[in-house]
């Protein structure tokens, strides 16, 4: 993804080195971080999910600030392609937002953060991987994140890996303005279990088309995606499948726990949004759930 050259996002809060957790290190957050991957790659609850593995590690080392200056250089980097992403997301979503008559668009701040940081949805850990919180409209990610994404799932050589996850995020804060996320919760506190993992499947696969669609329209203003860009994303997709991942963890899949969609419905919404930019289309229109 070309993003030489590309301006910067102002709405970013670093608070890197401001957390208190465990050091970072093997058998430290480092593990933590892993938990991170699965959580959000699994649609854990941002609130909850990994909130044990850091309890323990607390338990297990004191409390310390991490140095600012002991920032790696791919750190560094990987904090400022996330501020151009950002960046990206804010010209893109104005000019959506002002064209489709959906009123001013207004951006979320992206907070990084080192091993545990407090938002308004309450207090969360590198554990819980990159969220969207409503309650504050910021976006929080710890930058390891990415760095275990590369290890694990293998999106080296394309930006796109990294924006794809940042758009997704991005795409629950256009879920918001537009009012869907809201009505998405309210749904899904009134019904059972099984029937509100149906209602996050829909809300995780918009998020994805959400994403596709600003991928379309970033290529189209700044001629930003390069040759096999979309592949790199499409093969991102496919590895955080909730089918795929409950196969890889427990060798068999079960749908009813599902919240973010099977490989290739991650994929073909993706693909879609990217293919089309057309924001009329919806998850939540798709009247059989099945067809999604």
């Amino acid at each position: 993804m070309r993003l030489s050259g590309r301006r910067e996002s102002s709405n970013v809060e670093d608070r890197r080195g401001m957390s208190t957790g465990a050091k970072a290190g093997i058998g430290g957050i480092g593990a933590v971080i892993v938990a991170a991957l699965f959580a959000w790659i699994s649609g854990g609850d941002p609130m909850q999910a990994g909130l044990q593995a850091f309890q323990e590690q607390m338990q297990q080392q004191g409390t310390e600030t991490v140095n600012p200056e002991s920032f790696t250089e791919e750190e560094q980097e990987l904090a400022k392609l996330s501020s151009q992403i950002l960046a990206g997301t804010e010209d893109v979503w104005t000019k959506v937002f002002k064209e489709q008559g959906l009123g001013n668009y207004t951006p979320p701040t992206l907070v990084l953060f080192s091993n545990a940081v407090q938002s308004a949805c309450g207090n969360a850990t590198a554990a819980v991987g990159p969220f969207y919180c409503s309650g504050d409209q910021k976006l929080y990610i710890d930058l390891s994140f990415f760095t275990q994404m590369k290890r694990q799932l293998g999106v080296e050589g394309s930006e796109f890996g990294y924006a794809y996850v940042i758009a997704h995020e991005i795409g629950h804060h256009v879920e918001y303005l537009t009012g869907t996320l809201n009505k998405a919760h309210q749904a899904m506190n009134q019904t059972n279990k099984t029937e509100a993992n149906k209602i996050s499947v829909r809300l995780e696969l918009l998020a994805d088309y959400y994403a596709g669609v600003w991928a379309h329209y970033d290529n189209e203003m700044f001629q930003s995606m390069e040759l096999g860009d979309l592949e790199k994303g499409l093969e991102l997709a496919k590895a955080i499948g909730d089918d795929w991942l409950q196969k890889k963890a427990q060798g068999r899949a079960t749908p009813e726990s599902f919240t973010h969609g099977t490989s290739d419905q991650r994929k073909r919404w993706l693909r879609q949004g990217y293919q089309s930019g057309d924001m009329s289309t919806s998850t939540f229109a798709v009247s059989n759930y099945n067809d999604l």
